[in-house]
């Protein structure tokens, strides 16, 4: 067993030194997430009263309980687990499943594997080295979260840590199984996000219809064991337990899959076959390869809108008479007026509808990174060697990460209009008007690719970084001008009563058109990967 552990040590020295930029992005700011939500909260609920009173409601409030999940105390580090625990666990599994993949199967696609497995390296230390990569980076999430919450209360800042921690753990393991049960990084991150996805769901379902976490199918779900752990509110330490054992059997099973497949294999084979009839163009064949994703995002858009349309009605109820929650979800939403419901209704859409569109640029980064994929894959190569030229080969995956964007952001219209009941044009139309940002930031995307495709990855970071400002930037009251750096902050918020202004939504289309069409010129005269 020793032997199949050699060149571990050197192998993660190197997946840390590969991921020295990205892994503390994503540690900072999915504990940014969790420790800057006490200010945040103390803000809104400034006396005990209000929060008890905060909690009830919530509580009560089944659309709350399937978002966020039950509430277990009234003290701010009880608020701070029930407002971003979930969140941050669903981060962490992020980031930890990237990583994954990244070091076990990426490298095997790429054929680096195969060179380093020429050196004194055993069978199982390249999925060794990815799992203690995970382990250091869920680790320091926990230790960041422990330490920024213990103001609040140390043993609930620990279980709330840990609780992170274990859920990035766990799916981890997930995808180290994901990576040898199929021969494409892709697939093996397209499995992973289904099983976070459905844990997800099955957690929202459960407390839904069942107060306090009870419900079976939390119960199921690693999401609702970390919110079963009760931080702040009479810790169940035993719940740790559960991740424990889930990270020993998914990683036990890793081991023994890794043992059973040659190098570059898999249990699942990918299908071969010639490209024919309506595979007989580029862009024919770009769709059908990303066909399965874009079947994805449009299911979990469509759910989603449904889900958030319903609450909306709720969010007037909700915010009741405090000043400060109404002026967070009207900041967000772009709203103005009176502050009636009918306002903090439109002004909770137009969040949704950005949200949406936020969500949505990580769809476009990843349709159009997949050409960066084709290309070190080497399966570029043979299409290129013949009558097609690069542009069209390019412009069929952009043609689906563009249009595929249109139609995620469609569906989701149509979920927001139909689970709210009423006001499905507008929707529509308010989802519609986040396409121009969607688009420039894959234009970007396509720009790096075609310029310095070694630095495309680059792409996925301004896309965090922009999903990050949506997402707590007016949380914090961070001032108008660091919000402005999000290309979404110059789009009309809609719905709401403002007049539509196309003046910015044709500026960032053009810029995103430019972007484009500078990342193709690129790519036509630059080398190609050998």
């Amino acid at each position: 067993m020793t032997d199949q552990l050699a060149g571990t040590g050197t192998l993660l020295r190197l997946a840390l030194r590969r991921d020295r930029v990205m892994m503390p992005v994503w540690i900072l700011l999915t504990t940014l997430l969790v420790v800057s939500m006490p200010g945040s909260l103390g803000s809104v609920y400034a006396t005990a009263a209000e929060r008890a009173r905060a909690a009830a409601s919530m509580n009560a409030n089944s659309s709350m309980r399937a978002l966020y999940g039950p509430v277990f105390g009234d003290s701010l580090g009880a608020l701070t687990a029930w407002r971003g625990g979930v969140y941050a666990a669903v981060l962490a599994a992020v980031m930890s499943l990237v990583i994954v993949v990244r070091h076990t199967r990426e490298e095997e696609e790429t054929g680096r594997q195969e060179l380093l497995s020429a050196a004194m390296v055993g069978r199982r230390a390249p999925l060794t080295a990815a799992l203690l990569a995970a382990l250091a980076a869920d680790a320091a999430v926990a230790l960041l979260i422990a330490g920024g919450l213990a103001g609040q209360g140390a043993p609930g800042a620990l279980a709330l840590g840990l609780a992170v921690a274990g859920t990035g753990m766990l799916f981890a393991c997930t995808a180290a199984i994901a990576a040898q049960l199929t021969e494409s990084a892709r697939a093996a991150k397209g499995i992973t996000a289904a099983a976070l996805g459905a844990a997800f769901v099955l957690k929202a379902a459960g407390d839904a219809g069942t107060q306090g976490g009870r419900s079976a199918l939390t119960r199921v779900s690693p999401l609702g064991w970390l919110e079963n752990v009760r931080a702040f509110a009479a810790e169940r330490w035993w719940v740790l337990l559960l991740f424990a054992a889930a990270v020993a059997v998914q990683a036990g099973a890793a081991y023994v899959l890794a043992g059973r497949r040659d190098l570059g294999m898999s249990f699942l084979p990918s299908r071969p076959g010639p490209a024919e009839g309506r595979l007989g163009t580029a862009g024919a064949l770009a769709r059908r390869l990303q066909r399965g994703s874009v079947l994805g995002w449009s299911a979990a858009f469509l759910t989603a809108g449904v889900v958030f349309g319903g609450m909306a009605d709720g969010a007037a109820d909700l915010v009741g008479d405090n000043d400060r929650t109404r002026e967070i979800i009207e900041r967000m939403g772009g709203s103005g007026g009176s502050g009636g419901s009918g306002v903090l209704t439109d002004a909770f859409l137009a969040t949704m509808a950005g949200m949406f569109g936020m969500v949505a640029a990580l769809y476009a980064v990843a349709s159009v990174l997949r050409l960066s994929g084709e290309e070190s894959g080497q399966r570029a190569e043979p299409l290129l060697a013949n009558a097609v030229g690069r542009l069209r080969w390019a412009g069929g995956h952009l043609a689906v990460a563009f249009g595929g964007s249109a139609l995620i952001l469609l569906l989701a219209g149509l979920g927001l209009g139909l689970g709210h009941g009423r006001g499905l044009g507008a929707a529509i139309g308010a989802t519609l008007a986040q396409l121009p940002a969607v688009w420039l930031i894959g234009a970007l995307a396509a720009l790096l690719y075609g310029a310095v495709p070694q630095y495309a990855a680059a792409a996925w970071a301004v896309a965090g970084g922009v999903l990050a400002l949506g997402w707590i930037g007016p949380a914090l009251n961070l001032p108008q001008g660091v919000l402005n750096l999000s290309p979404f902050a110059h789009l009309p918020r809609l719905p709401g009563a403002q007049a539509l202004d196309w003046t910015p939504l044709l500026a960032l289309t053009a810029l995103a058109v430019a972007l484009t069409a500078a990342g193709l010129g690129a790519l036509r005269h630059r080398d190609m990967i050998a």
